[in-house]
């Protein structure tokens, strides 16, 4: 976030920032996999994990997007409130749940809305290049951005409503409990 809001400050041009952004964007989502899949395959899954670990990740990804909701790419701020919303709901969710004592693991339909999440970040910065380099106008790189992350900020909502339908009976349990 920092090197993409003070590129200038830190005497990075904006020709080579869109790749020093993509290196570290594909660190971020590759590391992010990884530690999965170690979790996954040395059995080192827990409840405590699978909460804070999707936490993590919304926090990460809505900061990215809020970061390019700054020039040059200028993303409405409207359409990242969709990923803090439907991530903060999602959140707040699990952690009840996991006070009462039972853990709501993630679900792939969140998985997926991840994986179109840094597709669209990944776009947003390949974009870049040629913007960078006077190949492609402002209007278009703006344009194609918010297409890219209105189509995740869809999937991200898709998601939203089919988790919580998923666990409905959690859901039902916490609205009639009371918490004794």
């Amino acid at each position: 976030m920092f090197l993409y809001l003070e590129h200038d400050l830190l005497g990075i041009s904006l020709v080579v920032l869109p790749y020093i952004l993509l290196f570290l964007l594909g660190v971020s989502e590759l590391s992010d996999a990884f530690d999965g899949y170690l979790a996954r395959k040395f059995h080192q899954v827990t409840d405590f994990g699978k909460i804070l670990d999707p936490m993590a990740d919304s926090i990460y990804r809505i900061s990215v997007f809020l970061t390019f909701t700054q020039p040059p790419v200028n993303l409405p701020l409207l359409i990242v409130f969709v990923f803090l919303y439907r991530d903060s709901v999602i959140s707040t969710l699990r952690t009840i749940c996991a006070l009462r004592g039972f853990a709501l693991a993630a679900r792939s339909s969140g998985k997926i809305k991840a994986v179109i999440q840094a597709g669209g970040a990944f776009i947003i910065l390949i974009l870049l290049i040629p913007y960078s380099m006077g190949y492609l106008s402002y209007g278009m790189l703006r344009g194609i951005s918010i297409a890219a992350v209105s189509i995740a900020a869809a999937y991200a909502l898709y998601s939203g409503v089919e988790y919580i339908w998923a666990n409905r009976p959690y859901v039902l349990r916490l609205l009639t409990d009371k918490g004794e």
